[in-house]
């Protein structure tokens, strides 16, 4: 029993990272996605445009993925070493979430490998559509292999999953468990949140009134009650035609399900705060964004983007930049990429302004 309380102690003290995510769709069959991200520390997120025709491979060492970007897309760095969400031009959209039960395997130079860091760019980069996305998946598959970046609480893994989403309202779960890749494809996955694994958390929600269940709805800030929340708030969202209301409904199914600022305690030495949350309407490609250390919310309207080849990459610096307000898409300048980071390597990180 001693060794019982002393390993549930221990696994209660690890640091959590948690994230939400979930799609809704209007009265005007707009598809609109929108998550959290939650993180011990300012992710150090910055807006960037990529254009069409960049060349890319995935930093595998041996066998690396290699493509020429077919579609533009604007991304959200996280400490500018990698792809955390982002849309396309075509509407699809990418983002990542973590999922402590994330393991890629062992390399298998047989795959066409792809550093974590860069998986929701390799989506955004190559596919219009989730089916496209899926399809190619099964038949040319690849792997994602780990990296990790330093947080306060030292270094951490990236075990994410990932969730791509079309403006069809289509979606995909991807998840790597026990070294193998899980596809989770339904035009019914609306909500994702973190552990447990994708497929217990869809057999959770069924326990629940309103999905098969008689439990009430839970409240806590735990991955499963979240996802159980934001399930049952974005089934009940009205159906509105008025398009200022359809963003605001999914920004306060959102807020729900934030994490609040908190200080440490024994127990809780590392508390995952919401930093910044995202709202990305897949039909108009309007991309809405959050700082929580702000009170005003900025948008970017990536059809007046110039995403052509050779027009170069462009960048909105966000870290500390609390005062942008509104539609900010005429703001990007010229930048210099950021370097993804290489698999199994962690990355040395201070604040950018």
């Amino acid at each position: 029993m001693k060794t019982l309380v002393i390993f549930l102690s221990f696994v209660i003290a690890l640091p959590a990272y948690p994230c939400t995510r979930i799609l809704s769709t209007t009265q005007n069959k707009e598809v609109i996605v929108g998550r959290n991200m939650d993180w011990p520390e300012d992710t150090q997120s910055n807006f960037w445009v990529f254009p069409r025709g960049m060349a890319r491979e995935g930093l595998a060492g041996n066998n690396p993925a290699k493509w020429t970007s077919k579609y533009g897309s604007m991304i959200l760095s996280v400490y500018d070493v990698g792809t955390a969400d982002g849309i396309n031009e075509k509407g699809l959209t990418a983002n990542l979430l973590y999922l402590s039960e994330s393991d890629f395997g062992a390399r298998n130079d047989k795959i066409p490998g792809v550093s974590v860091s860069l998986w929701a760019q390799y989506f955004l980069d190559n596919f219009a559509t989730v089916d496209e996305a899926v399809t190619s998946l099964r038949n040319s598959p690849i792997q994602v292999l780990n990296a990790s970046v330093h947080t306060v609480v030292g270094p951490k893994e990236g075990t994410v999953h990932l969730a791509i989403s079309d403006k069809t309202g289509d979606t995909a779960v991807i998840e790597y468990i026990a070294g193998q890749p899980q596809i989770y494809h339904s035009r019914n996955y609306k909500v994702m949140t973190n552990s447990p694994p994708f497929d217990e958390q869809l057999k959770g929600l069924k326990q629940y009134k309103g999905f098969g269940g008689d439990k009430e709805l839970p409240g806590t800030t735990a991955a499963a009650d979240r996802f159980v929340r934001a399930a049952f708030y974005e089934e009940r969202l009205p159906k509105t035609s008025d398009y200022r209301e359809a963003i605001a409904g999914v920004l306060s199914v959102l807020r729900n399900v934030s994490q609040p600022f908190g200080e440490s305690d024994p127990i809780r030495p590392y508390i995952s705060t919401t930093r910044w949350r995202v709202v990305a309407d897949l039909t108009k490609g309007t991309y809405f964004y959050e700082n929580t250390m702000s009170p005003n919310i900025v948008w970017v309207q990536t059809a007046k983007l110039n995403f052509k080849p050779g027009s170069g990459v462009r960048k909105i610096g966000l870290v500390k930049n609390y005062d942008l307000i509104g539609d900010i898409t005429g703001q990007f300048k010229p930048a210099m990429p950021f370097k993804f980071l290489k698999p199994n390597m962690t990355a040395g990180l201070k604040a950018q302004n």
